[in-house]
């Protein structure tokens, strides 16, 4: 199997123009609020620490005065946020979902403007927008993701066939599709892919959390052919090679036999990228591991986890789009990540610049 660079100078040439982009199809849009909690809190809504959970009950009955009270934190997906932060350039980043038409879109709508991403919403009239609420533990080490995905839940692949956001998709070279959207519209992902695919694009996807791993493995396997980049966290991964069955534990095994199951795009090997919080990023490229070492931060700086994961991708697709190489992308993901980690929720300073 060939491995073609991503920053082959016919690439760069078109990632130069004003017109370049990037189409997202992640989580449909989510209010995204950080609210900090107290480990009794933990106890009493039975959370488990570092969870991703949907639907509880807390979303639904405890956090709408919170969220309204709180929701400066993040929007989903954070990643295509930090993306365009980073790259500062006009109409980079793209993002379709499906919202209710209530106050929460409004925020949605204006986060995303502020934010410089282009959206494409498809609205619904009988579910409100959905929320993510990231509970946080005082000394921000610890956070669980509530969510309540309700309106987001009802993406149909449809909307991407409405000819002004099938252009957005035409127009894109890159495209990041979280996890969480193999519980929304499998068959979009499946559609996106292909056409990545056909037109020799590049198809990135987050494993997104370990229940999605175990439980939407079908839909997942579906899309896999189509992942040129596949990105997850350590625990994500193992849950990943438990799931497939690939008799390790060890992380760079499981990201080389990842990075090895079959692929429709014989152009370029499938990359696997696995984060491990402070430990080292994991980078399977070309059946051939590599290491990159993650900055530590005193304790009195470590202010929120909350959104490192995903600054991580938004660090790395920046780079990506300029068509840079793996370990540019990969410590553009690391300083984002470092800057995230030491503020409240996934929030950026506007003033903070990256320095290559």
């Amino acid at each position: 199997m060939s491995s073609r660079r991503y920053s082959n100078s016919d690439i760069k040439e078109k990632l130069s123009s004003p017109n370049r982009d990037t189409c997202g199809l992640a989580l449909c849009p989510l209010l995204h609020p950080s609210l900090n909690i107290t480990n009794n809190f933990i106890l009493k809504y039975d959370f488990n620490h570092s969870a991703t959970i949907i639907d509880h009950i807390f979303i639904k009955k405890k956090t709408a005065k919170m969220i309204q009270n709180k929701c400066s934190s993040g929007i989903y997906p954070d990643s295509l946020k930090i993306a365009k932060w980073i790259v500062k350039q006009p109409s980079a980043v793209s993002f379709m979902g499906s919202v209710g038409k209530d106050e929460y879109t409004k925020i949605l709508e204006d986060k995303c403007k502020t934010a410089g991403v282009t959206v494409k919403y498809q609205y619904q009239e009988k579910e409100p927008t959905g929320t993510c609420a990231v509970v946080v533990t005082k000394a921000g080490t610890c956070r669980s993701l509530v969510a309540n995905l309700a309106a987001a839940n009802l993406f149909t692949k449809s909307h991407i066939e409405i000819p002004e956001n099938h252009a957005l998709i035409e127009k894109a070279k890159f495209y990041y599709i979280s996890g969480f959207f193999l519980t929304v519209s499998p068959e979009t992902i499946v559609e996106v892919g292909k056409h990545a695919c056909e037109k020799n694009k590049v198809f990135t996807m987050n494993l997104s959390a370990p229940f999605i791993v175990e439980f939407f493995k079908d839909p997942m396997m579906q899309a896999f052919p189509y992942i040129d980049i596949l990105f997850g966290n350590e625990t994500e991964a193992a849950k990943f090679g438990e799931v497939h069955n690939f008799g390790t534990s060890d992380l760079k095994e499981i990201a080389v036999k990842a990075a090895a199951l079959p692929k429709q795009n014989k152009e370029r090997s499938r990359t696997v990228i696995i984060t491990q919080g402070a430990d080292t990023v994991i980078l399977c490229k070309d059946g051939k591991i590599s290491e990159f070492t993650v900055t530590q931060l005193p304790a009195e700086k470590l202010i929120d986890t909350n959104g490192a994961g995903d600054a991580f991708v938004g660090g790395f697709l920046a780079q990506l789009i300029k068509g840079e190489e793996m370990d540019v992308c990969i410590k553009c993901g690391i300083w984002a990540a470092t800057h995230i980690i030491q503020r409240s929720g996934c929030t950026m300073d506007p003033d903070v610049k990256y320095k290559e």
